[in-house]
């Protein structure tokens, strides 16, 4: 059985619109993206091909490509569309002092 924790990253503004930043959040590493219409996204921060740094891949509104070898994976699930293994999803948000909170599953003892 698992629970909902919620972790703060940071402020939003560390993450310039259209970019990617990674983070390590519980034992893993986090890749949070600010879309250009200000939306955020969360996906596994190492591509699962050759362990690319995934925060560092180019953007659009629904999928990063990873900087290594362009396997090209949906933002919102994670999926990759190109064969790969894929991304973990998170869900994450804005709090109302503007920082960034990410939900991961913390399993129960």
């Amino acid at each position: 059985m698992s629970e909902l924790v919620e972790h703060r990253l940071g402020p939003v503004a560390d993450v310039p619109v259209g970019e990617g930043r990674a983070y390590a959040v519980d034992g893993d590493q986090i890749a949070v993206f600010r879309l250009r219409d200000g939306r955020l996204r969360a996906v596994s921060a190492v591509c699962p091909h050759a362990g690319g740094p995934i925060a560092d891949g180019q953007i659009d509104a629904r999928v990063v490509v990873c900087p290594l070898h362009q396997h090209t994976y949906e933002l919102d699930t994670g999926r990759c569309v190109t064969g790969q293994p894929p991304l973990r999803s998170y869900l994450v948000q804005v709090d109302e002092q503007d920082w960034i909170v990410v939900t991961l599953p913390r399993e129960k003892a």
